[in-house]
């Protein structure tokens, strides 16, 4: 009988141990700092790479798979028949599924590739429930189905500490930064859809862990609460209180790590993902 193999990519905050138990395969993206490359969770760590950030002259960059690479994979998983179901973060900041969607009509196994319209842990609650589902013997088309369930029912939201990498980053220009640190402005943006959209700024790390609080109390009202996850850059400021307000409300495993590189080059240091899935 063929089984279902899950691939995924490096930007799913995703433990070793969880990796090897449900036998995920995580293609990893590629990290740029100062002239060297670094595969991400390969060769270079969350913390290490903060660290390289933190002294490089200009800002680190990322590329998604090579399609080579994607196929490769695919050829080996499916050459007995198996089918394959590589999941990944959402096309709106990376060509990482484009790469993937490539690689899959070139192979000769059969695969399936979705954008999960997220990264991080919002990622992760997807590919980990794929992963126990095809270990179950679920068709493709009933975790399908699941997922697109998830993705419908997740919220994330991305809060940054300092300006510095999105003005490098070309997200907004230097004179609104200038006067955004002045203020100690800390913007607040979600993922809907897949896209990067700014939604509010405060001025205090308080301030945030106020609004997301209430956003969290919200839209979880009279739902069951499934996953939470917090993803940082060194941003422990913000998620330290957010994680026990979340826990005091009743809600007590909260998933936490340090973000992917990837990640936190567009975010710069201290900042926070912050990710709910509801049912």
């Amino acid at each position: 009988m063929s089984k279902i193999h899950i691939v995924t990519d490096s930007t799913a905050d995703l433990s070793k141990e969880l990796i090897e138990s449900l036998h995920i395969h995580v293609v990893p993206l590629t990290i740029q700092i100062d002239g060297e490359s670094f595969l991400d969770g390969v060769n270079i760590q969350p913390l290490e790479f903060l660290e390289k950030m933190g002294t490089s002259k200009e800002l680190p960059k990322s590329s998604q798979p090579a399609v080579g690479v994607f196929k490769e994979l695919y050829d080996h998983l499916g050459e007995n028949g198996d089918q394959i179901l590589s999941i990944h973060m959402t096309g709106g900041m990376s060509g990482t599924v484009k790469s993937a969607q490539a690689a899959a009509k070139m192979s000769e196994s059969d695969v399936t590739v979705i954008d999960s319209e997220f990264i991080s842990f919002a990622l992760s609650f997807q590919v980990e429930e794929a992963a126990r589902m095809a270990i179950s013997g679920e068709p493709l088309q009933l975790i399908l189905q699941k997922l697109k369930k998830m993705q419908l029912n997740t919220s994330l939201y991305v809060v940054v500490d300092t300006l510095e990498n999105l003005v490098k980053g070309g997200r907004i220009g230097k004179g609104t930064a200038i006067l955004g640190s002045l203020l100690s402005i800390k913007p607040i943006a979600s993922l809907a859809g897949g896209v990067y959209t700014p939604i509010a700024k405060v001025r205090s790390h308080k301030q945030v862990v106020s609004y997301l609080f209430k956003q969290f109390t919200e839209d979880t009202k009279g739902k069951i609460v499934k996953a939470v996850g917090i993803s940082h850059a060194n941003g422990l400021a913000m998620a330290a209180p957010l994680m026990k307000l979340i826990e005091e409300s009743g809600f007590n495993s909260i998933q936490v790590s340090f973000t992917s590189p990837v990640i936190s080059t567009h975010t710069g240091p201290g900042a926070i993902g912050f990710m709910y899935m509801t049912e």
